[in-house]
């Protein structure tokens, strides 16, 4: 659908393949509402240098960001070939954002300062609004959503942070940010959110570590490359372990045979994007020799889901569910046809977002999982 859904959170769903302009499309949707910020999740297949340069200027909104996704999820469930747009009206939020370039830059006391000064400048708007989120946007395939998510965590101080990690479809070329006209590679948006409206930051998965164990025997760590496990090559000893054919090995077996880092009674996803063709095994997060890792299993995906949607409808009712949902997940539930049964969930539970190569949590990068804000009305609403 192409039309506005206005609550208190606006959302805006553009099938690119219809759509011979979808920037002014956009533009005419989101209409004149004085928005504090709004974000635009884009199909690959749409011309990021047109479609941005449509927007600016255009729509009532001092920040304008966004990014390349893997999938998009609109009011349809699990989506394709869209533009998905959220508008955040400043009857409820107050905003303030920038976009961080070469975010390989040591510089870490200055990125700190920089978020300081956002978190003054969205306070200073309205400071009547008494809760505030942080919300990142970080190029999927810059290698470096683990360092920077860190760097910013002393800053962001109690701001509790979710995010998520651009995407290119399956073609893992290029995955921009863009934030006012400018789109960028090997760069991060952060945007600080003020808001009269409740919320709830969540980080879920569906998955427990098994008794099948792996030992990082060889690895690259700046290139994300785990060269052997258990003292054999990377991809046949995964292969073998998980009960796989090597050479069957692809995206789907990686989303539906995940492996797992356990910190304390926390585990985290460390999952693989693909085999090289030396045999090496690629990360979509940091790994190190030494590191200690657990094939995990999965249960009911489609059953994990509702609990979670649910959950966060005990109480109230959220607006909105924004959801950064790791592209792997897609993968499962396609491999194990629950496609339908997802996206008939996401759909009844009013859930707005897109499929990422990563997503971010707090202080850490993670994989693999349903991470997002649960928006709900003010207490006096």
């Amino acid at each position: 659908m192409d039309e506005l859904h206005a609550r208190i959170v606006a959302t805006v769903s553009i099938d690119v393949t219809d759509e011979t302009d979808p920037g002014s499309k956009l533009v005419e949707a989101l209409g004149d509402t004085p928005f504090a910020c709004v974000i635009v999740l884009a199909s690959p297949d749409v011309d990021l240098e047109a479609f941005t340069a449509n927007l600016q200027g255009k729509i009532n909104a001092p920040h304008i960001l966004g990014a390349r996704t893997a999938g998009e999820i609109c009011d349809e469930g699990y989506s394709e070939n869209k533009i998905v747009a959220l508008g955040f009206p400043q009857t409820h939020f107050a905003a303030s954002a920038r976009m961080f370039e070469a975010i390989d830059d040591p510089d870490e006391v200055a990125r700190g300062r920089d978020v300081l000064a956002l978190r003054h400048a969205a306070q200073a708007q309205r400071q009547d609004f008494e809760n505030e989120f942080a919300f990142l946007l970080v190029d999927g395939m810059s290698r470096r959503e683990d360092a920077f998510v860190l760097n910013i965590s002393t800053a962001l101080g109690s701001t509790q942070l979710f995010g998520g990690s651009s995407g290119d479809g399956l073609r893992f070329e290029s995955a921009p940010v863009f934030y006012n006209g400018l789109i960028r590679n090997n760069a991060a948006i952060v945007l600080i959110v003020r808001s009269n409206c409740r919320f709830k930051v969540f980080r879920e998965d569906h998955f427990e570590p098994s008794d099948k164990r792996l030992v990082v025997t060889g690895a690259i760590p700046e290139l994300r490359l785990v060269t052997e496990i258990n003292a054999e090559p990377a991809a046949p000893e995964y292969a073998r372990i998980v009960g796989i054919d090597p050479n069957q090995l692809s995206p789907f077996i990686f989303a539906s045979h995940p492996i797992v880092v356990s910190v304390g009674d926390q585990h985290h996803v460390r999952a693989i994007q693909r085999v090289e063709e030396n045999g090496h095994l690629r990360f979509f997060a940091s790994i190190d020799e030494g590191m200690v890792l657990t094939v995990a299993n999965a249960s009911s995906i489609t059953d994990h889901l509702q609990s979670v949607l649910e959950k966060l409808s005990e109480e109230h009712e959220p607006e909105l569910i924004f959801a950064c949902d790791c592209i792997l997940r897609r993968l499962e539930a396609e491999q194990k046809q629950e496609i339908i049964n997802m996206s008939a969930q996401l759909k009844k539970h009013r859930v707005i977002g897109f499929s990422t190569y990563g997503e971010q949590h707090n202080m850490l990068h993670v994989n693999q999982t349903l991470t997002g804000i649960a928006i709900y009305p003010p207490a006096y609403e």
